[in-house]
């Protein structure tokens, strides 16, 4: 194991970051929301939505491996829009790029006892109250607070034990989806599927905005890269590498909920996933073991963004951005322990709002992810011209056109979310939820001092070659 200057650790291998970043773009988001993808638009139409994201994150993460090969400092994003475009822009990709990752975390937290009531149906007892028109009850609430806890636990004591436990679940979780791609493929399919495009163009914009919540989780490799223990350029090869697993994994899942279940059957489930499982290999067993798999995804998703949202926490507040306590890591298990606790306290908070939750953290994490993505592409492309001699480990081509690509195609997502775009966020939980997280960064903006810094240097001696 080897100590970085800010106390860090290397100790996560290939796999490691591997599944980390894997788990965390597969999670458990398919599980829940593969059934509305295709009834928004078809079969084919939600397979083309996730191949356009897929293409979106797929140049994106190439931007991301050349910059984090060349600078593998803790924070990612927070590093490389610093160095090209200053604090105040920084502090805007960091603060966006947080949101992304707490979304998931408190996605996650409300996640977990969905899962649980298709396993237990009548488990609701202790009636709280009603959001949206959903009921929320005590018993289904404290699954969701009772996971917060532990994973903030976890992430407490250190990221090898988190690193360990992200592989097991991933593993779980893979060869139970790779069961249900694969079923579907040899199995008879359903007599009367839904048609394979809805609503056309519109159908797919409406799944294409939720890819972006879907895909990330490939960034968790640049905020955790003063703990890896592998050679720059590796790094990168191993987020696109993830990056690609992710996108087969989708159209895979897409494609086999799609054929497996009939449009009714669709319309009547509350877990299409399981359902097509279940469909498939002829068995309601077969859908419980989807679900139990489902959970490890569930884990995977919110362990990693556990890493990456407090990783992110941490350098800003390095950087003197937000305040001084969120930077301090553990003197035991050199963890970013405050930063930790302070995503556990909103990811326990997030069951007590019910299951509309889902879709609402979905969007609102998107357009801000999107936003992030877009400066980090356009920070690839002010670095390619104004440190064209920077060493550059993983070299995302000869010429930036990766970078322009990225920076277009993020433009263009982010024009889909607004108002008057059949895609655009719901008024008023989704705008409200964007609107206080960025009246909250305004006011760590006006604080900013005026001698922020970032170090953007590594010893490289110290990175396993």
């Amino acid at each position: 194991m080897k100590k970085n200057d800010e106390g860090f650790v290397r100790v996560l291998t290939r796999w490691d970051i591997l599944v980390l970043s894997f788990g965390a773009m597969i999670g458990w988001g398919w599980v829940v929301l593969s059934g509305s993808w295709v009834q928004s638009a078809g079969t084919l139409g939600a397979i083309i939505a996730f191949l356009l994201g897929g293409i979106l994150v797929t140049f994106v993460g190439l931007t991301y491996s050349e910059l984090t090969a060349a600078m593998p400092k803790v924070g990612g994003e927070h590093v490389f829009t610093h160095r090209a475009m200053g604090a105040k822009w920084a502090f805007i990709a960091s603060w966006a790029i947080a949101l992304g990752y707490i979304s998931v975390v408190a996605f996650e937290a409300v996640a977990l006892p969905t899962v649980v009531e298709y396993l237990f149906p009548n488990y609701k007892v202790g009636y709280l109250w009603t959001i949206a028109g959903w009921d929320v009850y005590a018993s289904w609430a404290a699954i969701g607070i009772i996971g917060s806890i532990m994973l903030t636990l976890l992430n407490y004591i250190g990221v090898k034990p988190a690193a360990v436990f992200q592989l097991i679940c991933t593993t779980l979780l893979a060869l139970v989806g790779l069961s249900l791609i694969g079923g579907s493929t040899f199995a008879q399919g359903a007599p009367n599927p839904l048609p394979s495009f809805i609503d056309g163009w519109g159908g797919i914009m409406t799944v294409l905005v939720m890819t972006p919540f879907m895909f990330v989780g490939f960034d968790v490799i640049p905020q955790a890269a003063e703990e890896i223990n592998l050679p720059n350029k590796q790094i990168g090869n191993v987020l696109i590498l993830s990056v690609v697993l992710a996108v087969l994994w989708y159209i895979g899942i897409i494609y086999g909920v799609g054929s497996a279940l009939t449009g009714e059957q669709m319309a009547n489930s509350s877990l299409a996933t399981a359902d097509a499982m279940s469909a498939i290999f002829s068995s309601p067993f077969a859908a419980k073991i989807l679900i139990i798999a489902g959970i490890g995804g569930i884990l995977t998703s919110w362990n990693a963004f556990f890493i990456g949202g407090s990783r992110i926490l941490y350098a800003m507040a390095q950087s003197k951005m937000l305040p001084a306590w969120l930077g301090k890591l553990h003197p035991k298990y050199k963890t970013p322990s405050n930063a930790i606790l302070l995503i556990g306290i909103l990811s326990v908070l997030a069951p007590l709002f019910g299951r509309k939750m889902l879709v609402w953290l979905v969007d609102a994490g998107g357009v801000n992810i999107v936003l992030t993505y877009l400066l980090v592409a356009i920070s690839f492309l002010i670095l390619r011209k104004r440190e064209s001699e920077m060493e550059r480990p993983f070299l995302a081509g000869k010429s930036p056109w990766v970078g322009w690509v990225a920076t277009i195609l993020s433009a263009g997502l982010i024009l889909l979310y607004l108002p008057g775009m059949p895609s655009a966020l719901v008024w008023p939980y989704e705008w409200v939820i964007v609107l206080v997280w960025w009246i909250v960064g305004a006011y760590f903006m006006m604080q900013m001092p005026a001698d922020t810094h970032v170090s953007y240097s590594t010893d490289l001696e110290e990175i396993a070659e």
